[in-house]
C-alpha cells in the first residue's frame, strides 16, 4: 500500500489512534488504560448506577405481572476467568453469557476435541470427554469465583462440530497433493479418514443445521459433560464459602419438545453431582431466544424455562434472512445509503422487526412465567440505541463485552431518566 512517499508492506507495524482515526507508520508504544486510576469516571458511573437501580422508574399496566419496576442492569459477555475479572472490574453485575465451546480452542485442548468428534463408540466418545471435564471445570470455578455473588449464565456448546475440525477444502488439496507424490501407508490413511469425516459432517447451511440444542439432543453426552463440570465447579465454590449462581443456558431452542427432552435429562446430572458433592447450589435452565419461532411460542417455552437472553445476533440473521457475513460484505451499506435502513441491524436493534419479536417473547413468557428473567447478550448489549430499547421491552438486563460495560452503565441511567413517570 503506497500514499505519498510511503510504502507499506505486509507484515509492517502501524498505529491507529481510536479516537482521531489517524494512522502512523510504526508501532508506537501504548500505555494500557486504567479504569480504577479515572476516580471522576468511577464517580460517574457510580451515580449512573445508582440512577438504574431506583424503583419506580419504570411503570407498568396491572396486567404486566413481573415486569421490572427498577432500570437496567448491566452484565457482560466473558468466556475465561480473566474476561470475568475484567468485567468485574468494569462495574458488571453478571455474565450474561459465557462461551464453553471457545474454551475447546485452547492449544491442549483441541486435539481431544477432534479426537472426541472423530470417536467411532459411544465408549471412545465419554473417553475423550472424560478428559476434557477437568479443563472446563477449572475455567468455571475460575469464572463463578470472579463473579460472586452476582448470576454465571453459561451456554452450552453452540457451534457445528465441523468448526473443530480442519478445513475440508485444506484437507481435500493436502491429500490430493499426497496421492499425486505418491504417498501411501498409515499417514495418508489417517487423512484420508479424517477428510472422510469432515465430508460427512458439511452441511449446505450450517448456521441452520446441526448446533445448538439440536446438536444436544443428537450428542447429549457433550453437554451432559459440560453440566457436571458447571456444577462441580460451582460446589466446590460453594463449599470454600463462595456464593455462586450457575444458570445453564440451551441455545438455538424453537420448540418447547426440545427443551423439554433435554433439560429434563440435565436436570437430573445436576441433582446426581450435588447429591455426590453434598451440597445445594441455587441454579437456574433457561434458554436463548434466538429463532423468531421461539419468541411466537415463549408462554410454551417459559413454562420449562427459567430464563430467557435474547440471542440478538442470530435472531437479527433469522428475521431478515440476511447472513451478517453476506450482507455487510455486499448490500448492506447500500441498504443505510439508500435510506432503505435506517441503520446496521447488526449494530443498534432493528425495533420495528426483531424488537416487536423481543416484546412479544417477553410478553408472552411472563404471562406463564412472571418472574422471568429476560436480558440480552448480543453485540445491540452495548449500542446506547439498543439499551433504550430495551428499557421500555422491560428487560432486566443487557449484556456487552467487558469494555462496553462502562457505556452501557451511561446508556442504561440515560434510559432510566429520559423514562421516568413524570
Amino acid at each position: 500500500v503506497s500514499v505519498n512517499s510511503i510504502t507499506l508492506k505486509e507484515g509492517d507495524f502501524v498505529s491507529i489512534d481510536g479516537g482521531s482515526g489517524e494512522v502512523f507508520v510504526g508501532e508506537i508504544p501504548t500505555v494500557a488504560p486504567s479504569f480504577e486510576e479515572q476516580p471522576d469516571l468511577v464517580t460517574l458511573l457510580e451515580w449512573a448506577d445508582e440512577i438504574a437501580a431506583q424503583e419506580g422508574v419504570r411503570q407498568w399496566p396491572e396486567d404486566y405481572q413481573g415486569y421490572p419496576t427498577r432500570g437496567l442492569q448491566v452484565w457482560a459477555n466473558a468466556d475465561y476467568p480473566k474476561d470475568a475479572q475484567r468485567a468485574r472490574n468494569f462495574g458488571a453485575r453478571g455474565i450474561g453469557l459465557c462461551r464453553t465451546e471457545h474454551m475447546f480452542f485452547e492449544e491442549e485442548r483441541l486435539p481431544i476435541v477432534q479426537k472426541m468428534i472423530l470417536a467411532k463408540t459411544a465408549e471412545e466418545r465419554e473417553t475423550y470427554l472424560n478428559q476434557l471435564l477437568p479443563f472446563q471445570r477449572e475455567d468455571f470455578r475460575g469464572i463463578l469465583r470472579a463473579m460472586a455473588p452476582y448470576p454465571v449464565i453459561i451456554r452450552l456448546i453452540d457451534p457445528p462440530l465441523h468448526e473443530f475440525l480442519p478445513s475440508y477444502e485444506e484437507l481435500l488439496v493436502e491429500v490430493t497433493e499426497m496421492r499425486v507424490k505418491g504417498v501411501s501407508g498409515p499417514e495418508l490413511e489417517e487423512k484420508e479418514q479424517l477428510l472422510a469425516a469432515v465430508e460427512a459432517m458439511r452441511e449446505a447451511n450450517p448456521m441452520m443445521g446441526l448446533r445448538g440444542v439440536r446438536l444436544s439432543i443428537v450428542m447429549p453426552e457433550i453437554v451432559k459433560m459440560q453440566v457436571r463440570a458447571i456444577f462441580e465447579a460451582a460446589c466446590l465454590e460453594a463449599k470454600e464459602g463462595v456464593d455462586v449462581h450457575p444458570e445453564v443456558m440451551i441455545p438455538l431452542t424453537s420448540s418447547v419438545n426440545e427443551l423439554k427432552l433435554i433439560q429434563t435429562e440435565l436436570e437430573k446430572v445436576a441433582r446426581q453431582v450435588m447429591e455426590e458433592q453434598g451440597i445445594e447450589v441455587e441454579y437456574k435452565f433457561g434458554t436463548m431466544i434466538e429463532i423468531p419461532r421461539a419468541a411466537l411460542t415463549a408462554d410454551e417455552i417459559a413454562g420449562v424455562a427459567q430464563f430467557f437472553s435474547y440471542g440478538t445476533n442470530d435472531l437479527t440473521q433469522m428475521t431478515f434472512g440476511f447472513s451478517r457475513d453476506d450482507a455487510e460484505g455486499k448490500f448492506l451499506m447500500d441498504y443505510i445509503e439508500k435510506g432503505i435502513l435506517p441503520a446496521n441491524p447488526f449494530q443498534t436493534l432493528d425495533q420495528e422487526g426483531v424488537g416487536k419479536l423481543v416484546e412479544m417473547g417477553t410478553r408472552l413468557g411472563r404471562q406463564t412465567r412472571p418472574e422471568l428473567e429476560v436480558g440480552i447478550c448480543g453485540e445491540h448489549g452495548g449500542d446506547p440505541e439498543s439499551i433504550d430499547f430495551c428499557h421500555r421491552a422491560g428487560l432486566n438486563y443487557v449484556s456487552c463485552s467487558p469494555f462496553r460495560v462502562p457505556i452501557a452503565r451511561l446508556a442504561a441511567a440515560h434510559a432510566a431518566l429520559r423514562h421516568a413517570p413524570q
